[in-house]
């Protein structure tokens, strides 16, 4: 298989769709749970060139309603799966509240927490943080449609070693 799949460019690329799917659905969500395969294992039914996507997106769509964004319930969850070899990454992508310590005294505020990991070493967290209302109005019109991603290496490393976790896991156990 192609070892291009596996690089830190292929897992970037899914987190930026995972990121335009998710703002395409809205604010106030349940998390949501994606798959990663190979686009090439999927040529038969995709129109993609797989040098622009290695990867392809697969929503989880079965994940029950009462998992709550960072709860004991959602982690319970994700440390109950594990993916078959044909998978070779996953996204996780859920709305939390942020406090930016970097700023002494600023208040927790919505944002959306994008963590995936990939088999191998690549792994990625970017934070997209809800713009106020104050945000928006200084913006303009279309400011909703303006994405804004921060990130950088040892965010959420819970989540990342959960997801991490889902993909070492033999399916075979469960």
């Amino acid at each position: 298989m192609n070892d291009a799949i596996y690089s830190p460019q292929a897992l970037n690329k899914a987190m930026l769709e995972a990121v335009e799917f998710i703002h395409a659905e809205g604010w106030d969500a349940g998390p949501t749970l994606f798959a990663l395969v190979p686009s090439e294992m999927l040529l038969d039914t995709l129109d993609s060139d797989l040098e622009e996507s290695p990867l392809t997106l697969v929503v989880q769509d079965n994940l029950p309603d009462n998992l709550l964004p960072g709860s004991e319930a959602l982690g319970d969850y994700i440390s109950r799966l594990a993916w078959p070899q044909e998978i070779v990454g996953a996204i996780l992508a859920q709305e939390i509240m942020f406090t930016d310590v970097s700023e002494p005294g600023s208040a927790a505020r919505p944002a959306r927490l994008f963590s995936g990991v990939l088999r191998g070493e690549a792994e990625l967290t970017l934070l997209q943080l809800r713009p106020t209302e104050e945000e928006l109005a200084e913006r303009g019109a279309f400011a909703e449609d303006e994405i804004e991603l921060r990130g950088g290496p040892g965010v959420a490393p819970g989540v990342i070693a959960a997801l991490r976790y889902t993909l070492e896991a033999d399916p075979e156990e469960f």
